[in-house]
């Protein structure tokens, strides 16, 4: 388990070792409202070379994210509206877990049971309102 404290300016470099670091693909995030989950996403999509700049796709669910060579970089999962876990298979959470791309996903434990068992966990706690640590 390795733990980082960082601010705002310092997430690029939290977001390459957190790239060297992780066991897989899916990155699960955890943490309260605020805590800076997306914000985490959006610059782990920048440094993979995302094509334009991500977002929380709270009320769409899910974004995709493409690199430049219209490949596709990975996916963003947000399943804080979720009202039952069943909901995520109707969104063809298999689908997109089977294939070789990035998937980010916030509030996921309101989807445990279809939770792989080989995902990256990243534990996200507010310090106080500029720095954030970083538990994976």
């Amino acid at each position: 388990m390795k733990e980082i404290i960082y601010t705002q300016n310092q997430i690029t470099q939290v977001v390459q070792q957190l790239l060297h670091k992780v066991q897989s693909k899916v990155l699960c995030f955890y943490g309260e409202m605020g805590a800076g989950k997306t914000t985490l996403i959006k610059a782990l999509v920048k440094e993979l070379g995302g094509e334009r700049s991500a977002y929380s796709p709270t009320f769409g669910i899910v974004n995709e994210y493409y690199l430049e060579t219209g490949e596709v970089l990975g996916y963003h999962f947000d399943f804080y509206r979720l009202e039952e876990e069943i909901e995520a298979l109707d969104l063809g959470l298999e689908d997109y877990l089977s294939q070789d791309v990035w998937v980010f996903m916030e509030w996921p434990e309101k989807i445990n049971s279809f939770l792989p068992d080989d995902v990256s966990k990243i534990n996200i706690e507010v310090l106080d309102h500029q720095t954030r640590r970083i538990i994976f």
